[in-house]
């Protein structure tokens, strides 16, 4: 059974940075590309960031590139998503799953909340 465990998330202030982790468990991690979702309150679910299978390719959403960092460590079954300069509307609860095709069921995902 697929399992998808996030962690990390917390309360930090606008400017600030926070690294979120995602263990996934139950399939052959190191052969899927992964990436982050995010869903803020009243909002739909929207793709933030993906990565290739071994990690040599990256995308981002515009609203967090250049701020956002995908990485993963298929030694450890583990993606990271470092998240510097963050911005009140960052404020969601983060998930991670395969790409491109997401599978059920989805982890509990990771508060992060920005304010000061």
């Amino acid at each position: 059974q697929v399992q998808l465990v996030e962690s990390g998330g917390g309360l930090v202030q606008p400017g600030g940075s926070l690294r979120v982790s995602c263990a996934a468990s139950g399939f052959t991690f190191s052969i899927y590309a992964m990436s982050w979702y995010r869903q803020a309150p009243g909002k739909e679910r929207e793709l933030v960031a993906t990565i290739t299978f071994n990690g040599g390719s990256t995308n981002y959403a515009d609203s967090v590139k250049g701020r956002f960092t995908i990485a993963r460590d298929n030694a450890k079954n583990t993606v990271y998503l470092q998240m510097n300069s963050l911005k009140p509307e960052d404020t969601a609860v983060y998930y991670c799953n395969k790409y491109p095709r997401p599978v059920n069921p989805w982890g509990q995902g990771t508060q992060v909340t920005v304010s000061s």
